[in-house]
């Protein structure tokens, strides 16, 4: 199956067949043709991947060719819709933008149950547990890589008392990448510790074969800790456990990632604190990858907030190193798991990572002198001091017991703040049993004593070859169940969207396919309080539905709030009957200079009337906005307030190709009038046939100018390249008409 760029992924195809469905590849994949210059464009790039078959370049691009040069560690985007069928949209437009690593996580999920659950996660959270939404989106990235021509590495949580069965379940579905950290389950869900690395032994077995990444989650503790910036000797410490418990069960290093996050943000002076932290956590683990991601303790609602804490923490990234970049959303901290924010926490990590190309190239940390080999070397200290006296009290459960972790003091200083968990307690305490002398599993993957060579010695290493293989190496033995959930299931929600995939109706969109969601920012010259109540009436008054303030921001106490509004429009719109104009045609830059040095062409420019509006014109005109003059059209500007009988006759006396009116004043309709008479005194002057007449303005039609007789009318959005455009073209055909009349 493939694609085009201008067709949408078919979900009922997607879904058709699933049973039959094996996945293309298994394993990680790092990105391609990293670590060698590549000339993209008119440019020299240093730290750069391989570049998409097909992709959306960043907004900016159209100023250098529409080139979109992909850095070289992975971009991560987390998705937590849930509803698996939208999320394969997201997970496209995702790819499209740079995205490599899609972590399907969950608003409240997998790692929160005390067992495996059943059915969709639809109401309880976002992470897919199914097997058939696995596969599903599975099969989807199989197309979507192919479309993009990068692999797509998928990735979910293998954690909850779960864990061992989730990770069987990814390594059979082709999973490429999974969090797996036992201390997560103790620390976070009060799993029993014993059950937990128990089952953290199973699931990394599993993993390992299935060459799957592994993140931990040592992150968690700054981002739950009260002084989140104290317990950086910790997260190195907790790092350490689960990555030498990882290579002990059979892991190779470099498919290790340590969760790195920077323990603050602005207002502290986060990168004297925060960089630090990350030099010793790259020096201390250099054999292993490292994961990059922005601390969600700190962000609020403002995705101006999260982005500028983004690209600091992005900084970090470029000065030390990042293998893996993940984009935590922009709107983490608003609970609204939109499609635009996922695109725009991609863009954030390529734009600026590319924007940095070969920083390091040009500058240099001071990583042997002044404070920053200070803190480097005192972080290194605490943390061994730390691992010591974690040895000296009897070990990892016994600290854990003695509330060692999440303590929010600065090792050696304690608050007694932290999580303490019982050696004996928490959920699934007294599970584990000690295998029987004679216990035996046929199957591959499998940790811990297995007495296999009672019944074939030649099978010692390959268990499953007992039973011709297990689900690993035969996945036709694999029990496909097509729908668990049977009053919420995916072709339920497929028939309520149905007539906007198969018909010309379309709804706006945040989140789900026909949500209606739309956003409204506004700003109210009142106190907080009233500004969020009174921006919820507007929202009632203007139809919407479900009116919601999503964000709130004082600008001063006394003059006025900013407010975020989101809302459900409870109408359709069917684009079959819409008017669409059709869009403007726009020459390349190239070949309007060239038109140009062939055949020079003279304006004259003014605002007409009463009018001294001038703004407008001079960014349609000047070079420095990108104007006309930039592609060598002379251009004679008159002013503001300039009768219509003077711009005409300045054409008359410089032979001008073209007049350009602008006319922002529309009382009365003054802006139509003044057109008609421009054109008029043309005819009278006896220029008419052999001038160009363009007038502009946020008020003027095209339609409408057309009918007062000039030759074209731009409105709103107007930019040099569009009139520079039209009046090549109009040249072009006003000559050929003239050649014809001789």
């Amino acid at each position: 199956m493939q694609l085009k760029p201008n067709e949408k992924l078919d979900i009922e195809n997607i879904l058709k067949d699933l049973d039959k469905y094996r996945p293309k590849r298994r394993g990680w994949t790092w990105r391609k043709g990293t670590g060698q210059r590549r000339k993209i464009g008119e440019f020299e790039y240093y730290d750069t991947s391989e570049s998409l078959k097909q992709s959306q370049p960043l907004p900016a691009a159209k100023s250098f060719d529409e080139i979109d040069p992909q850095p070289d560690s992975i971009i991560t985007t987390e998705i937590a819709s849930g509803r698996f069928e939208d999320d394969i949209r997201r997970m496209r437009m995702a790819a499209w933008h740079g995205a490599d690593h899609i972590m399907v996580i969950r608003t409240a999920g997998q790692s929160h149950f005390d067992g495996l659950i059943e059915g969709t996660p639809q109401g309880i959270g976002g992470i897919p547990v199914t097997r058939k939404q696995v596969r599903a989106q599975k099969k989807a990235l199989d197309i979507i890589e192919e479309e993009v021509g990068r692999p797509i590495n998928y990735h979910s949580y293998v954690s909850g008392v779960a864990g061992p069965e989730i990770a069987v379940m990814f390594a059979e579905e082709g999973v490429n990448g999974a969090h797996q950290d036992p201390q997560y389950n103790v620390l976070y869900r009060n799993i029993n510790m014993i059950r937990s690395f128990v089952d953290a032994a199973v699931a990394k077995r599993v993993m390992a074969w299935a060459d799957m990444a592994q993140i931990d989650g040592a992150h968690n503790a700054n981002a739950t800790a009260i002084k989140a910036w104290k317990v950086m000797p910790e997260l190195m410490v907790q790092h350490a456990i689960n990555s030498m418990f990882s290579v002990k069960v059979g892991m190779k290093k470099e498919n290790i990632c340590l969760s790195t996050v920077p323990p603050t943000a602005p207002p502290a002076p986060c990168m004297r604190l925060d960089l630090p932290y990350a030099v010793a956590l790259r020096e201390l683990f250099r054999d292993y990858k490292m994961r990059a991601q922005m601390n969600t303790k700190y962000m609020e609602s403002s995705t101006r907030e999260a982005t500028v804490t983004h690209v600091l923490n992005l900084l970090i990234s470029k000065l030390t190193r990042a293998d893996i970049q993940s984009t935590i959303t922009p709107d983490e901290g608003r609970n609204v798991p939109w499609h635009i924010y996922n695109i725009e926490a991609c863009d954030t990590a390529k734009q600026a990572l590319i924007g940095m190309d070969g920083l390091k190239e040009m500058v240099q940390i001071r990583r042997h002198e002044g404070e920053l080999a200070r803190k480097v070397r005192e972080l290194k200290e605490r943390a061994i001091l730390f691992m010591e006296e974690i040895l000296e009290v009897g070990g990892y459960f016994k600290a854990v017991e003695l509330g060692f972790f999440v303590d929010s003091g600065y090792y050696p200083e304690r608050n007694g703040d932290g999580i303490a968990r019982k050696i004996d307690g928490g959920i699934g305490a007294g599970t584990v049993v000690e295998r029987e002398e004679d216990y035996m599993a046929p199957v591959t993957a499998h940790f811990g004593y297995n007495n296999i060579a009672q019944y074939d010695e030649s099978a010692v290493d390959n268990p499953s070859k007992l039973i011709g293989g297990c689900t690993f190496e035969d996945p036709d033995k694999i029990v496909f169940i097509d729908e668990l959930d049977e009053n919420d299931n995916v072709y339920k929600r497929l028939e309520e969207t149905r007539e906007f995939r198969e018909t010309s109706k379309i709804k706006p969109e945040m989140e789900w396919q026909g949500d209606g969601i739309i956003q409204i920012t506004l700003f109210l010259p009142t106190e907080e309080r009233i500004a969020e109540v009174a921006a919820i009436e507007i929202g009632k008054r203007m139809g919407l539905e479900d009116v919601e303030v999503i964000h709130k921001e004082i600008m001063q106490l006394a003059e006025g709030t900013r407010i975020e509004l989101k809302g459900r429009v409870p109408f359709t719109i069917d684009t079959s009957e819409l008017v669409i104009p059709p869009k403007p045609e726009v020459m390349s830059d190239e070949e309007i200079r060239a038109e140009i040095e062939a055949n020079p062409m003279r304006i004259v420019a003014a605002t007409v009337g009463q009018d001294e509006h001038s703004v407008g014109l001079r960014e349609i005109i000047d070079i420095k906005h990108g104007g006309i003059e930039k592609y060598g059209i002379e251009c004679h500007y008159l002013g503001t307030s300039v009768p219509v009988e003077k711009l005409v006759d300045a054409a008359i006396e410089l032979d001008a190709d073209a007049i350009l009116a602008s006319t922002i004043i529309s009382h009365d309709d003054v802006h139509y009038k003044n057109m008609k008479k421009l054109h008029e005194l043309c005819v009278e002057k006896g220029i008419r046939d052999r001038i160009i007449i363009a007038c502009g303005g946020t008020q003027v039609s095209n339609e409408l100018a057309v009918q007062q007789g000039v030759d074209a009318g731009f409105g709103r959005g107007t930019k040099g390249v569009h009139v520079a455009t039209f009046l090549v073209k109009k040249r072009r055909e006003l000559k050929e008409k003239l050649r014809n009349e001789d």
